[in-house]
């Protein structure tokens, strides 16, 4: 048995086999009696309980308190909605990804390098890596900006602060990926105590929130590009690959019941971690509107509003609320920074290693890939400073608005189809909503990236022979950025990855859907080690 096993390693699941302890038909029960089994209870919930809250923290990176503080000192609570009809979207998706994972034992990207040719497979690795160096950017950023508001400290010397400091906290990972989770789940609440310590001290109209919530609006100048610009950045490429990684760390039975269990937990794990996030999302606006509301505001305070950034907001809330308030905005900021750096590399780990099966130590994947994303960010803030720093979240956000097709389209292929999920694939509601939800935010992004180049390049002060090299230079790339979109929507899937449960035992079928394994299954079921070396919760 052990053999067969160890053949399977490279090319079959990664999902970990939990045998039930129970009476074994063949051998020990040679009459092959069915024995019920036992029943699933909720305290299994806690043993999933985890990847969610490391994915939640892409909700609530510096660039989504950004486009908040944005929204919230433009618009007051009129958006409020959109962090709703997003956080909504986000669970459908966030769960589509982590059931890929539970049901075929392979991440996002490991599919990914199974079905599709060499040349896709490596464009879409090379523009899932470019997408874990743009999310990055302003997680990295947003953490040297709470190190200078904390210490004084200059914004390129927080940036290397930040990439050390963010290897270090991934060494916890030798102690178990449940101490990581724990110490992530930590700096979220850390974060929410912050933001709603902020919003009790400025007291929000809470009529006027719950109107921003439930009534949709969209008045006022730009009000339609924040609104995108909330949208896009809720949205990240490299969150999909990631949580369809993250739930291969837990032990889920090769069994119907078993992967049933598995979704139904992560989904419900998932929801409370995003409404978690939500509800910080919500605090963020609510203050930012409240203060660039007040009546009292100064010229300069209201000036600072019109221009709100990551490091002028704290300034801001120095000015109206005192310094203690822009101490606690740092600490917030940081613990989002740091937080999101780290989940950051993870995701690039798992890019890397699904996409191109590298066989690297984990720390020198993880040296990699932070080398990789924090470079931008150290040169950035070195030639430009502060105010480079912030232009750079903003073409940060413009290249994940680009990126999402090519994460977003393969991952709603994979879930509906039958060759990769079998009979876990999405039922026809869940393909309909999925699907037009998906093409919905995807059509928002292009119309976003287009107008946002074309206004650029009506307004900018280049010569017209400037403007129109780049017209002829660009314009075809966004040709071909459509078509590959169509290609990767229309292209039938080949590669089957979804394995058939065992017939040959009279009782196979009535064991596995009910979780329990005797050793003639094991011998069939895929068996593979845990993901990219991370220790397994004891």
């Amino acid at each position: 048995m052990e053999n067969n096993q160890q053949n399977q390693v490279n090319g079959g699941s990664k999902r970990i086999v939990a045998v039930a302890e129970s009476p074994l038909p063949s051998s020990t029960n040679p009459n092959n009696d069915y024995h019920e089994p036992q029943k699933h209870g909720w305290k299994n919930f806690f043993a999933y309980v985890g990847p969610g809250f490391l994915v939640s923290l892409a909700y609530l990176d510096p660039g989504n308190l950004e486009t908040d503080l944005q929204a919230g000192a433009n618009h007051g609570y009129e958006l409020l909605w959109v962090i709703l009809i997003g956080l909504i979207f986000a669970l459908i998706i966030q769960s589509l990804a982590a059931n890929l994972g539970v049901s075929t034992g392979k991440h996002l990207s490991e599919l990914c390098r199974a079905e599709y040719p060499v040349f896709v497979k490596y464009c879409l690795w090379i523009l899932a890596e470019v997408a874990v160096i743009a999310a990055d950017i302003p997680e990295v950023i947003g953490t040297a900006f709470a190190l200078n508001i904390l210490f004084h400290i200059p914004v390129w010397v927080g940036v290397l602060c930040t990439g050390v400091s963010t290897l270090l906290f991934i060494g916890l990972q030798r102690y178990g990926v449940r101490k990581l989770e724990l110490l992530i789940a930590v700096l979220v609440f850390v974060m929410a105590a912050c933001f709603f310590g902020e919003m009790s001290y400025v007291k929000p109209p809470a009529k006027e929130v719950l109107k921003g919530m439930f009534i949709p609006k969209l008045n006022g100048n730009g009000a339609t590009a924040d609104a995108i610009a909330l949208l896009g950045a809720l949205v990240m490429p490299h969150n999909l690959f990631l949580h369809s990684a993250l739930v291969l760390s837990r032990k889920i039975p090769h069994s119907v019941r078993g992967i049933n269990d598995a979704c139904k937990y992560f989904l419900i794990e998932s929801g409370f971690a995003l409404f978690v996030a939500f509800l910080i999302n919500v605090a963020v606006i609510s203050v930012s509107g409240t203060v660039c509301g007040a009546d009292n505001l100064s010229q300069e305070n209201k000036d600072s509003c019109s221009d709100i950034t990551l490091n002028s907001a704290s300034f801001l809330l120095k000015n109206v609320l005192g310094k203690s308030s822009s101490t606690v905005y740092a600490i917030a900021l940081l613990a989002s920074g740091q937080s999101s750096t780290i989940t950051g590399t993870y995701a690039g780990q798992f890019i890397m290693q699904g996409f191109l099966d590298l066989k690297m130590k984990t720390w020198l994947r993880n040296l990699v890939t932070r080398l990789i994303a924090i470079t931008p960010s150290l040169v950035v803030s070195i030639i430009g400073g502060s105010s480079g720093a912030g232009r750079l979240i903003i073409i940060a956000s413009m290249i994940l608005s680009f990126e999402l097709p090519f994460a977003l389209i393969p991952l709603l292929k994979f879930s509906s189809s039958s060759t990769k999920l079998g009979p876990h694939k999405n039922s026809i509601y869940i393909i309909v909503i999925s699907w037009i939800l998906g093409l919905g935010i995807i059509g928002i992004n292009i119309y976003y990236l287009t107008t946002a180049f074309v206004d650029w390049l009506i307004h900018n002060n280049l010569p017209k022979v400037g403007n129109v090299f780049i017209g002829i230079v660009v314009f075809p790339l966004m040709a071909i950025y459509i078509l590959s979109v169509i290609y990767l929507m229309f292209r039938k899937d080949t590669v089957v990855t979804y394995i058939d449960p065992i017939k040959d035992n009279p009782n196979a079928q009535r064991y596995m859907e009910d979780g329990i394994n005797n050793m003639e299954l094991v011998d069939r079921v895929p068996y593979g080690e845990d993901l990219a070396d991370i220790p397994l919760p004891q």
